[in-house]
């Protein structure tokens, strides 16, 4: 995709049954998810009395054979969890970066515990108030791990604890955890709206979650299940537990299937490339137009390629490999001058323009977000020489923020909030935009469109703050009112929205 998203994290945790060192399964549990956050990463081991810590900024590093053995003693224990993350809230300097690096820890009274966590919570203000005194600043995944501690301290019971975060607690959040008595633990928010799966070795002796089966499959463990909306599960040496402890209606992240899951990772019986393989099928059944008129289709690595070989497939336009990635510019586009932000943006993909000259192109995209990066892509075709460019999407159009954990957190920030798609066709320079439906897109997924979160594509969000944040944003930026930081980062609105006069 062009637009380069941010989504919260990537979780793991594993444990050895037979105190075998944990720390290789999650380390490589991590290095499969890293698709899922660049900016840092952390590992946090346990063995039995201590915690074992490792944070640093960017990707999961390499390990040199020379260095295993330093890594195992750096990080002993029979217990981990780690992370991989992107900022989707807080600041964005490397100091803050850091310091909000997950695992997240909490210790009350003697009391500790550690946890990875995906997702975005909406209600931090309440949680600020309720769990902190001093007004230092801390993120929702502390926050979090906060919360669980403070309960657990209360009612000396783990399923107690959870079940009062849940009730407590609005967002979207898969966490994977560790207690003092090294337990391992995972679970959903009552919604389900991030992923969370679980798996076993061979050998029955080691257990995981991880946020998508890629982590479970490179560590060569079996998926047992995707956990449920609400459920927690415990892992001890005294076998698997597992309880619903709340119900309400399933809202799975759409844009998890359309986007952010890798091609080989499973959601309940189907890979998610052979959603996206739909979703182009789709997308020439819904515009016979668009694919009458064509001559070639080309797609924009990599999450486009798995719909392209759907359009082929229903077309049987030639499906010409004309745009390759050059993976080492890795500059991150989000914080360059626009001057240097274009550069790199051109430079990233490689469009070969003996494939493209005097053709029409039908270029295959999973989403448009500011439009920034498909309008400059969309110019070098025209260099190229292409004779039109048609933009096929596989996400329907998105309208509104969304508050669970990908960073486009604000109405002005998509080109879609106001724009239809023959005006955003015009601002980015397409003959035409596309979108697929979001009947066609909920068909292709397996699930029912009431299981799926589609807030940032419908405006109904599955969650009362989020719900309230939204409308009452949506309705000052269409009277032209400024947004000044991310929704869910805006105390004075969620004050304002939540007292007594606006909630009643």
């Amino acid at each position: 995709m062009g637009e380069h998203l941010k989504i919260a994290c990537g979780v793991f945790g594993a444990i050895h049954l037979n105190r075998g060192n944990v720390f290789p399964y999650v380390y490589w549990g991590l290095r499969a998810q890293n698709h899922r956050g660049h900016q840092s990463h952390g590992f946090l081991t346990f063995d039995g009395s201590k915690f074992h810590i490792y944070k640093a900024l960017d990707l999961v590093p390499k390990i040199r054979p020379s260095a295993i053995n330093e890594w195992l003693e750096r990080l002993p224990g029979h217990v981990g969890v780690g992370n991989v993350r992107y900022t989707t809230f807080g600041e964005t300097d490397e100091k803050s970066i850091l310091k909000d690096t997950q695992p997240a820890t909490a210790c009350i009274k003697g009391a500790k515990l550690a946890i990875s966590f995906n997702g975005n919570i909406v209600n931090t203000l309440q949680l600020k108030k309720e769990l902190t005194k001093d007004g230092r600043r801390r993120s929702d995944a502390k926050l979090l791990c906060i919360k669980i501690l403070a309960e657990f301290s209360r009612s000396k019971d783990l399923f107690s604890a959870v079940e009062a975060c849940m009730r407590d607690v609005e967002g979207a959040y898969s966490v994977a955890g560790i207690t003092a008595n090294g337990e391992l633990f995972a679970f959903k928010d009552p919604h389900g709206i991030r992923p969370l799966c679980m798996g076993h070795s061979e050998s029955m002796d080691i257990y995981a979650f991880s946020s998508e089966t890629v982590g479970l499959d490179i560590n060569g463990f079996t998926r047992d299940f995707e956990l449920e909306p609400g459920e927690l599960v415990v892992i001890s040496k005294e076998g698997v537990k597992r309880k619903r402890l709340m119900k309400c209606r399933k809202a799975f992240c759409a844009f998890e299937i359309a986007y952010f899951a890798r091609p080989d990772s499973r959601f309940d019986e189907k890979h998610v490339y052979e959603i996206r393989e739909e979703f182009g099928r789709n997308l020439a059944r819904e515009n016979p137009d668009i694919a009458g008129d064509a001559d070639i289709i080309v797609s924009l690595p990599e999450t486009g390629d798995d719909a392209a070989f759907g359009v082929y497939e229903e077309t049987g336009l030639r499906w010409e490999r004309a745009t390759r990635r050059h993976r080492y510019v890795t500059e991150r586009a989000f914080i360059m001058l626009s001057r240097e932000r274009y550069a790199t943006i051109d430079k990233k993909v490689n469009i070969l323009a003996s494939k493209v000259r005097d053709k029409r192109v039908i270029v295959i995209d999973d989403s448009i977000v500011r439009g920034d990066t498909t309008k400059i892509t969309i110019e070098k075709l025209r260099r190229m020489g292409a004779k039109k460019v048609y933009m096929f999407i596989t996400f329907p159009r998105i309208i509104g923020p969304c508050f669970y954990g990908i960073d486009m957190a604000t109405y002005s920030q998509l080109i879609g909030a106001k724009n239809t798609p023959e005006e955003i066709a015009k601002i980015i320079g397409a003959d035409a935009v596309r979108y697929q439906s979001i009947e066609g897109f909920v068909n292709a997924t397996g699930f029912r469109r009431d299981e799926l979160c589609l807030g940032c594509v419908t405006g109904e969000y599955p969650t009362t703050l989020a719900q309230k944040i939204a409308d009452t944003m949506k309705k000052r930026f269409l009277e032209g009112r400024e947004e000044t930081r991310r929704l869910y980062e805006d105390y004075a609105l969620i004050e304002e929205i939540t007292s007594s006069k606006n909630s009643s």
